[in-house]
């Protein structure tokens, strides 16, 4: 089963998904996939929070800024629970400095493609990305680049998941499916 939590910033999509997970991934060996970069004293405190909150939980972290697919030679063959943390960071990682340097169109597919992967490999895949649409501002080119990179990735896994699940307030909003899960 392949799920996307989204939300704004400090929604409680994090602490939702990682919920979800562990629920779900009972009895089954648990991964936490992060791709995010941190940059600066501020990336690396959010790393550190996000580390505090895993702990005890059973995941094994793998840091997978880009090429995502490649992490599944480090994870055990069989039933496995995967939790990728964040396709808003993968995106940007594979569009700004990743091996693929061509179109926007290019990421999408290669993003696509890796979480396909390892939506076949694992019995839940359980995605979290950021919903950062509704500022209506107006950016330059790059950062056009990127909103319309990753609205094209979440339009496309939106078709993909069996759910998709808004984090609003710490209140999940089934916006696909409909299976609640208990926090």
């Amino acid at each position: 089963m392949m799920t996307l939590v989204f939300g704004g910033s400090g929604s409680g999509k994090s602490a939702y998904a990682e919920s979800l997970a562990v629920s779900r991934g009972e009895g089954m060996p648990l991964y936490y996939l992060a791709t995010m970069h941190p940059f600066g004293p501020e990336g690396r405190e959010r790393v550190r929070r996000h580390r505090d909150m895993r702990q005890g939980k059973g995941f094994c972290t793998i840091e997978q800024p880009v090429n995502v697919e490649t992490s599944l030679e480090q994870m055990q063959p069989g039933s496995k629970t995967i939790l990728l943390e964040c396709l808003s960071n993968l995106v940007a990682n594979e569009l700004f400095d990743g091996e693929i340097t061509d179109t926007p169109e290019a990421v999408c597919d290669q993003v696509i493609a890796g979480i396909c992967s390892l939506q076949r490999a694992s019995t839940h895949l359980i995605l979290v990305s950021c919903d950062v649409f509704r500022d209506g501002k107006t950016y330059d080119e790059s950062t056009t680049a990127y909103l319309q990179t990753l609205g094209s990735v979440h339009q496309q896994l939106c078709t993909l998941c069996e759910e998709v699940i808004e984090v609003v307030v710490g209140i999940p909003v089934y916006e696909k499916g409909g299976v609640q899960c208990t926090v």
